[in-house]
């Protein structure tokens, strides 16, 4: 097993940052439990069990669940009832979460525990960190989820895996979790009153999944002006629609913040010099438009981030706990409209990206607009370039389009229809996911193709300095193209790049 080298990620239920995530999720970084959190877990936990020595009905801890609400529970049943919750509502289907996603979901619902509203044991929080720092990453089913008392099946298969009856991954190998469990030195836990609720309510997987998808949005971003950066000096396009005073006029965050991003990548371009007096008036939109295609991305980004950042940090269970009154309120904290609407929109963000990245692709290979020869190729005809490059750049763009039907508007009724507006948050999640590696191949495929063009245009003159540096990157990586070969391993070399982060300083 591992030892991560990474500084601790401290939990104290309020001020976890996406970037923190990304730490426990790739690297492995220690958690570690606030000390003033767990306090708060221990004054939560003294009300929960008042309440379970009490007669007067309270939910989750001696009544029901959902449309079983009003069915009381003897004292007696009370650590049962918890157990039939946690097997009961694992009934997730599909493939698992990847490791980087379900250590997420563990760290963020941790996190949410550590806010001091659960009414959890503190024995139990702390077999949940123990468990993610000695390298443990339970299976969670990815579907099953219509994020309504937030992510019960995906929450209760972290839950199975926790009281010994689910499975854990340690290091690579799928094991029963009791076995997991004992050969890195902890016990399963037996569920006390109200813990299986405070470890199944809760949205901490669609924020997983929706976190990293996020943080990937955020690259994708500034990696689109890259590529079209890259495609503007191959076809000799004008940076003069970069110009600050353009976009002070329309002072729209993004928008300035992609014309800004431009400008320092096209400093000091030798290519721009060429071109300043030709005939041609303006370039078309997917030249001349990106500040404000890529800004309304990355405002769109923002909107997601703000709603995660809120959302990490956010008590989700019900009912929640307030130590300092002594109540127990029941309500819907637990919803995941916020995030799944946020996420619906970091989908269409990124979309927006691949849909004019792929329109600059056609700018390249099209010889009718390029100026270049046909599909980039040197001898065309006997060669087809990367034709063919740009019909999967259009195939993932659809693909990515019929993606964008909002998840967060298509609500199912649940539960006997207790549970009658649901948000789908999830659905969102995984759409957002699978949205950001379409997007990252199209993206490959214009910086593949652009790197092309600047290669016939190179003898005029050098490019900005920041397209400059990523055409040698890229150089170093996958050589110029002077016959046909197959196209599928040199995007996934430029994919490979990306993921690693070989572009992420330009």
């Amino acid at each position: 097993m591992s030892v991560s080298t990474v500084s601790p990620v401290i939990i104290d239920g309020q001020s976890l940052s996406l970037e923190s995530v990304a730490r426990v999720a790739f690297d492995r970084a220690e958690v570690v439990l606030d000390k003033e959190a767990a306090r708060r877990i221990e004054a939560a936990r003294q009300v929960v069990d008042t309440a379970a020595s009490g007669e007067a009905a309270v939910y989750g801890v001696n009544t029901g669940f959902g449309t079983l609400a009003e069915v009381r529970i003897a004292k007696d049943d009370l650590a049962r009832l918890q157990k039939n919750l946690i097997h009961s509502h694992a009934a997730g289907v599909g493939n698992p979460l990847s490791p980087p996603e379900a250590r997420a979901l563990m760290l963020l619902r941790a996190n949410v525990l550590a806010k001091g509203h659960s009414g959890i044991r503190l024995s139990t929080v702390r077999l949940v960190i123990d468990a993610l720092n000695r390298g443990l990453v339970p299976v969670v089913p990815e579907r099953g989820s219509v994020g309504a008392s937030g992510d019960l099946a995906p929450l209760a298969h972290l839950a199975l895996a926790l009281i010994g009856d689910g499975e854990f991954f340690l290091d690579g190998e799928r094991l029963p979790a009791r076995v997991a469990l004992e050969r890195v030195g902890l016990t399963p836990c037996v569920l006390e009153a109200k813990e299986g609720l405070a470890l199944v309510n809760g949205t901490q997987a669609i924020c997983a999944v929706g976190s990293l998808a996020c943080l990937r949005a955020e690259k994708l971003c500034r990696l689109a002006d890259l590529a079209g950066a890259m495609t503007l000096e191959g076809l000799l396009g004008s940076h003069r629609p970069f110009t600050d005073k353009l976009h002070t006029a329309r002072p729209h965050p993004g928008q300035s913040a992609a014309a800004r991003h431009l400008r320092e990548l096209l400093r000091h371009s030798e290519l721009v010099e060429t071109h300043r007096h030709c005939k041609k008036v303006q370039d078309p939109y997917s030249l001349r438009c990106m500040p404000q295609v890529h800004g309304a991305s990355r405002d769109g980004v923002a909107f997601a981030r703000r709603a995660l950042d809120i959302e990490i940090n956010s008590a989700t269970d019900n009912p929640l706990v307030f130590a300092d009154t002594a109540e127990m309120i029941s309500g819907g904290n637990f919803h995941g409209q916020p995030v799944s609407l946020a996420l619906d929109v970091l989908a269409m963000s990124a979309t927006q990206l691949a849909s004019i990245s792929e329109r600059r692709v056609e700018q390249l290979v099209n010889p009718a607009l390029s100026g270049l020869p046909a599909f980039l190729a040197p001898d065309s005809g006997l060669n087809s370039g990367f034709m063919i490059a740009q019909v999967t750049a259009a195939a993932l763009v659809v693909e990515s389009r019929i993606l964008c039907h909002p998840a967060c508007v298509d609500s199912i009724p649940s539960s006997a229809g207790r549970e009658d507006h649901v948000s789908m948050g999830m659905t969102a999640a995984l759409k957002a996911r699978q949205v950001m590696d379409f997007v990252r191949t199209v993206l490959a495929i214009e910086l593949l193709v652009a790197a092309q063009a600047l290669d016939f245009q190179h003898p005029k003159g050098k490019a900005g300095e920041g397209v400059e540096k990523a055409f040698e990157r890229i150089r170093a990586e996958v050589p110029f193209m002077a016959e046909d070969r197959e196209l599928h391993r040199d995007i996934r070399a430029l994919e490979t790049m990306i993921d690693h982060g070989d572009f992420d300083d330009l």
